[in-house]
């Protein structure tokens, strides 16, 4: 089995994580849990993998961090990350949860590049052991890839039998018929923008609309960036699939305390997901001080 570039800048611990090194930095992944509402319940439904930089020891933003590399370096410095992430999912979180990790569309420019990329994600999640099914493939719609290059990487992602979401949907050009062009199976709408709307009646008519929309065309939603209990409410009434934000748990670090979840018997939340994990005792204490029940 040849070794993948994300690989050869691991480095494991004994107990079973895994760190990044680029440069100066060291990387470590977090991990934030995602919501489903199932009948009036709040249950774990995925996770999504987050970076984080340290320099010296002393964390940095992600955005500084990704301002530092090159343009030439792109490419291999978003397949360290995926690596990081599915390598520290396989140890730390549940079999069954799904896993929402990030790619950024522009940097595949050609078919081939996407093939070679997403073949050596297949060696991590082998040596991970984590089922493909499981993993959920979030890109922007937005105009930072081309159309062509944008729609030729989704088919790629979906050739290797991963799932689909947009992400950061509402931001920027946002443009619904590239969302029924792209068939994604998740869109993630933007959390600055679902905020905006959430604060009047017409917006949030209008979110329930879309909401609605989407579900009926066998998309499921998330809302992002809930922080607050009455957007923790306005989400549920809009008919939103699932949730995430501070409100219910924050991003831990790997190793997480989220490894202890075990198996429920609740149905999956996610359309082909594995089924909803419980929540930290972190999440369910949030939940329960806005009226939520959380599942055990």
């Amino acid at each position: 089995m040849s070794r993948s570039i994300g690989l050869a800048h691991i480095i494991r611990h004994d107990d079973g994580t895994s760190t990044g090194v680029w440069g100066i930095y060291t990387l470590q992944s977090a991990f934030q849990p995602i919501f489903a509402f199932n009948e009036g319940k709040l249950s774990v439904a995925a996770f999504e993998g987050l970076i984080r930089p340290f320099r010296d020891g002393e964390p940095q933003s992600p955005m500084s961090f990704f301002s530092t590399c090159p343009a030439a370096d792109r490419l291999h410095v978003e397949a360290l990350t995926r690596t990081l992430h599915l390598l520290n999912a396989g140890a730390c979180l549940p079999q069954e949860a799904s896993i929402f990790v990030n790619f950024d569309p522009s940097v595949f420019t050609e078919r081939a590049v996407a093939d070679n990329a997403l073949r050596e994600m297949r060696l991590v999640l082998h040596e991970a052991d984590i089922d493909p099914r499981r993993v959920v493939c979030e890109v922007t719609e937005q105009r930072s890839a081309s159309q062509e290059t944008l729609h030729s990487f989704v088919a790629a992602l979906r050739a290797n039998g991963f799932r689909i979401a947009v992400d950061d949907y509402g931001a920027d050009d946002s443009d619904i018929n590239r969302i029924k062009e792209l068939k994604p199976d998740i869109v993630k709408f933007d959390a600055y923008w679902i905020t905006q709307l959430m604060e009047s009646g017409a917006g949030f008519a209008l979110l329930t609309t879309m909401v609605k929309s989407f579900e009926e065309q066998g998309i499921r939603t998330v809302f992002e960036g809930i922080e607050e209990g009455w957007q923790l409410e306005l989400a549920e009434k809009s008919g939103a699939s699932m949730v995430q934000g501070f409100v219910l748990a924050r991003p831990e670090l790997a190793p997480t305390s989220f490894r202890v979840f075990g198996k429920t018997t609740q149905q999956p939340a996610v359309a082909g997901a594995a089924p909803a994990q419980p929540a930290s005792p972190h999440a369910t204490r949030r939940a329960k001080a806005f009226g939520r029940r959380v599942t055990p």
